[in-house]
């Protein structure tokens, strides 16, 4: 088998086309949190504490000069990260959860025995009597 065959083959299966799907989806998923963090919560959370904006927080480990720009360490930014990933993680358990919920109220639905089960019941209990 060439090696443009098995990949075609490989490619083309069910598992990798769902997978490629479920990442397209994540990306698009992980831009509305971001977007939900920075553009919503995040004013939010400035309100409450005093105008405050976390992505200017930092501290300055060495001032800038006229040769070299100054190095900071950016901590507001990584609360942000933080509270993105909180979000994110917070969003992926509740919509897994409401799946499996649905999931279980499928299987929990008794299937309806045949008729042709039902009549075979019938004629084994006469039968047997």
């Amino acid at each position: 088998m060439s090696v443009y065959q098995e990949f075609k083959k490989f490619a083309l299966r069910g598992n990798a086309i769902d997978m490629a799907v479920g990442i397209v989806i994540g990306a698009a998923f992980g831009k509305i949190i971001s977007s939900l963090v920075t553009d919503i919560i995040m004013p939010f959370i400035g309100v409450i504490t005093g105008g405050m904006d976390f992505s200017d927080l930092g501290v300055t480990i060495k001032a800038a000069t006229e040769t070299s720009e100054a190095i900071v360490i950016k901590y507001g930014l990584f609360i942000n990260t933080i509270i993105s990933f909180v979000l994110i993680a917070i969003s992926v358990f509740l919509l897994i959860r409401q799946i499996n919920k649905l999931h279980k109220k499928k299987e929990t639905k008794p299937k309806a025995t045949p008729e042709e089960i039902l009549l075979l019941r019938e004629i084994r209990d006469s039968l047997k009597k």
